[in-house]
């Protein structure tokens, strides 16, 4: 059986294997430019119940060890391998709940609700990815245990075994795996904290990191944004519908299946549920039916119904980038009362983005996005500290969007807003479409329809040796992408961001804003308007904007 202490052990011991392999979990990163950061962030989200589990007395039970471990992780969750990774956990802590000592029938009851849970956080779950791993690592347990294993040991030897058959299966799931010739990061970062607890279950062996603490620091400051899978923020549906409902404690039914029925009708479904309440945001053609729905499990406390299609409002973007003064930083993240009707927070890297989204009306800029991906806990604790009953969260980032989502439950006192931005300037679009006047239900439909109708380029370096198609794309060639597809293998990024610059123009381009970074200089930003300026309409404006990012030579938005 499994004391309180063995599974903390256990949880400290896979955290330390994935920290010790991150590097190469990173490396499995199948797009060349340097993103991959897949080991980093999972290593970084369990790395967060590790430190929690430290504090914990030795007398705790197994239940509330998996407790703690699993709220540590939910605030600590980077990226979207670890907000997966902590709905893992969370469904284990559901599954342990009340027990003191956990044998192999509890531990595979564990894992399979923790399948559950992280499966049913995806709206689409792609087979070949660290889901898959987690899936069959559980068929496998549970086949061991229905054969006899009367040891946990045996049992998660047969985990880990079922998780390594599925992670070397992942490329076979997956054509663009197999095309680049690696195994799913995600699921290899889970074989390996698998096999780190493994280590605990069998002989009681921690296994060590090899990080020292200043190590571990300047991974937290230096680790990149992971290439998850794409997060769809087009507008299909025309009615964005949000309520909560007051948990009736006669109704048993489960709330994932108020999910699956909603997802018969729309998209962008999130159902986040505790013992209080419900609460449910999804776009339908039918909001009547979702709020009939929602009925049987209680009664509506709050409804929100908008029209996204309604307006459609024409930029209007007088943006002063060539001129930027000094901003002063953001304010301390110390928690406010929220006595506003409506606040702003955003992610940016560099100065001059950070500046130029406070400038845009955000309360707080958390630094994160090309070059860090913050946790659920960095962006909870800004929307605390914005002092508005109802707060937007601009990740600018397809792989911050789950996190962000994360605290919507966590933010009991004020509603968290997430607007699906992807990139930055998208989140820009967003915050210069804001209109003071205007209620928050029309602002949201207004922020979404500007943050969809902006083409982003980026023009980054590769990371590594890689292949594209039928290119061969070596280390430290300058990568041109075009809405977060890579078109371009150059040699000069300033030509290349003119030649993305140009591609993304159309007859109907209005504006191009050019935000230049890391490694660029105020000159070479400039010839690059030259160029672009002798290659498309007279008409277009062209701004220049200092935003200092890392990684990204250029950030490109054309609307």
């Amino acid at each position: 059986m499994i004391q309180g202490a063995m599974l903390k052990n256990a949880i400290i011991s896979g955290s330390n294997n994935i920290a010790k392999y991150r590097k190469q979990v990173n490396d499995l990163n199948i797009f060349p430019v340097p993103d991959g950061d897949t080991g980093s962030n999972m290593s970084m989200t369990i790395g967060a119940a590790a430190d929690a589990l430290k504090q914990l007395p030795e007398t705790a039970t197994a239940a509330e060890t998996a407790k703690a471990a699993a709220s540590a992780m939910l605030r600590g969750a980077r990226g979207n391998s670890g907000v997966i990774l902590s709905l893992l956990f969370r469904g284990i802590a559901k599954g342990l709940e009340a027990a003191e000592l956990a044998g192999p029938q509890e531990l595979v009851r564990a894992l399979d609700l923790g399948v559950e849970e992280a499966y049913k956080a995806v709206t689409r779950p792609t087979e070949g990815t660290i889901l898959t791993v987690a899936r069959v690592a559980a068929e496998q347990g549970r086949e061991a245990l229905d054969h006899g294993a009367e040891q946990a040991a045996q049992v998660w030897d047969a985990v880990c075994m079922g998780a390594a058959q599925a992670l070397e299966e992942t490329p076979e799931l997956l054509p663009v795996l197999k095309r680049a010739g690696v195994v799913d990061a995600g699921g290899q970062g889970l074989c390996l904290i698998f096999e780190g607890m493994l280590s605990v279950f069998r002989g009681g062996i921690i296994i060590e990191s090899g990080m020292s603490e200043e190590e571990r620091a300047q991974e937290t400051a230096e680790f990149f944004r992971s290439a998850a899978a794409e997060f769809d923020s087009e507008i299909n549906f025309t009615y964005c519908t949000e309520f909560v409902v007051g948990r009736d404690k006669e109704v048993s039914t489960d709330p994932l299946e108020l999910r699956l029925y909603l997802e018969t009708i729309g998209d962008c479904v999130l159902v986040a549920d505790d013992e209080e309440i419900i609460k449910v945001h999804v776009h339908t053609e039918s909001p009547g039916e979702a709020l009939q729905r929602g009925l049987r499990y209680g009664q509506l406390l709050t409804v929100k119904i908008e029209n996204m299609k309604e307006q459609h409002r024409q930029l209007n973007a007088a943006q002063e980038g060539d001129s930027q003064e000094p901003q002063a930083s953001a304010p301390a993240l110390e928690r406010q009362e929220p006595t506003e009707e409506l606040g702003f927070i955003s992610v940016a890297a560099g100065e001059g983005l950070k500046s130029l989204f406070l400038e845009l009306g955000c309360a707080v800029v958390v630094s994160g996005g090309q070059t860090m991906n913050p946790s659920t806990e960095d962006i909870l604790q800004a929307v605390l500290a914005t002092p508005a009953k109802r707060v937007f969260v601009l990740p600018n980032n397809k792989n911050i969007l789950m996190a962000a989502e994360q605290t919507i439950p966590l933010a009991t006192d004020r509603e968290v807003i997430v607007l699906p931005t992807r990139t930055i300037p998208q989140g820009l679009s967003a915050m210069l479409a804001f209109d003071p006047d205007a209620g928050v239900e029309e602002n949201q439909e207004a922020m979404l329809e500007a943050a969809s109708n902006v083409n982003t380029g980026l023009v980054t370096f590769a990371a590594r040796d890689s292949e594209f198609g039928s290119d061969a794309i070596r280390r430290g060639d300058i990568l041109g992408l075009k809405n977060g597809k890579l078109h371009y293998i150059e040699k000069d990024p300033v030509s290349t961001c003119v030649r993305v610059a140009r591609s993304l123009s159309t007859k109907q381009t209005s504006f191009i804003t050019i935000i230049y970074g890391d490694g660029i200089t105020a000159e070479q930003a400039q010839e690059a308007k030259r160029q672009l300026s002798a290659k498309v309409h007279s008409d277009v404006e062209i701004t220049l904007v200092d935003g200092g990012q890392p990684i990204y030579y250029f950030i490109i938005s054309v609307e």
